[in-house]
């Protein structure tokens, strides 16, 4: 097999279309039938089911799939290392990132990295921390600026912590709980025990989100196994302002606290250390990858911003 069958396979399972693929592929629609049709001929399995949503992949498929993206990623680890023999004259990071991450690194880092490295092509994806860990695995990105899981870190992944923030709870100003929150050294915010969230309605993110993971862990350390959860949404700002109009509690991270609004914005409540209530923003790669230099730059300014 040759590095254009493993595109071909790759690029129509990832379009579910022929037509789609042929012309992320600038070849025609025939040819490229023709091409898959030879592909699965010469393994002697089918690897598309042709239904009338689309191809999906059997499991030969899958498997052939997964190959592909981790042959396509070698032939593309070898490119960048021609690159660093030409001294960083050509070249590409693909690079993965949380929106708002993006909103508060790339601003800082860009412009001088531009400056160092003119000729470097430069494709960022911005998802949130699941889909950039799926895409590391998957061979899509040289490395990804993110948050680290709770408890379960991927071990084919490396993660290198950049700086840690703390969780709080923000709900209305006029809320009765606030009344059994408890000031305390060394925390920005009266205390507010976590216990005591079991029968209230919570106002939670999407179960992908890692903000959704990181809160559940909390939850479950305070022993709040099934907790009343009123509202399922995305918007990490959404849930705030909701909080602040009383319908409901939410735990956000402490930096998402000082997004600018001109509305009613919530009370916060610190949480006792006891929950180890934080996440961890990091730079995670694939272990073993290979970085090329333009990466390992990008990657040190990463960490002098916010050493």
């Amino acid at each position: 097999m040759t590095q254009r069958e493993l595109l071909y396979v790759k690029t129509v399972s990832d379009t579910k279309s022929i037509s789609k693929a042929a012309r992320l592929l600038f070849i025609s629609q025939p040819s490229l039938s023709q091409s898959i049709q030879r592909i699965e001929d010469g393994l002697g399995t089918p690897l598309f089911n042709r239904t009338t949503g689309g191809l999906t992949l059997t499991f030969a498929g899958e498997r052939y799939y997964h190959m592909a993206s981790q042959i396509l990623k070698m032939y593309e680890d070898f490119e960048i290392e021609i690159s660093d023999i030409n001294n960083l004259k050509t070249g590409r990071i693909h690079l993965g990132i949380t929106n708002h991450l993006g909103t508060l690194t790339l601003p800082s880092i860009l412009p001088k990295f531009r400056e160092i490295c003119p000729y470097i092509e430069l494709t960022i994806t911005e998802e949130n921390s699941a889909e950039l860990e799926q895409s590391l695995l998957d061979g899509r990105l040289d490395f990804s600026i993110m948050h680290a899981p709770k408890d379960n870190y991927h071990p084919q992944l490396s993660y290198d912590i950049l700086t840690r923030d703390p969780f709080v709870i923000a709900l209305s100003p006029d809320h009765p709980l606030l009344k059994c929150a408890i000031k305390k050294t060394g925390y920005e915010f009266p205390v507010l025990d976590v216990a005591l969230l079991k029968d209230e309605p919570l106002l939670m993110l999407h179960s992908k989100q890692r903000i959704r993971q990181v809160t559940d862990s909390i939850l479950a350390k305070a022993g709040i196994l099934r907790p009343n959860i009123l509202m399922t949404l995305r918007s990490f700002e959404t849930v705030q302002l909701l909080a602040a109009q009383n319908l409901g509690i939410t735990l956000v991270p402490r930096q998402y606290t000082r997004l600018p609004t001109n509305k009613k914005s919530p009370a916060f409540c610190s949480i006792d250390e006891k929950y180890d209530a934080c996440w961890d923003m990091c730079i995670a790669s694939l272990k073993d990858s290979f970085l090329s230099k333009a990466d390992l730059l990008f990657m040190r300014m990463a960490k002098e911003l916010f050493s």
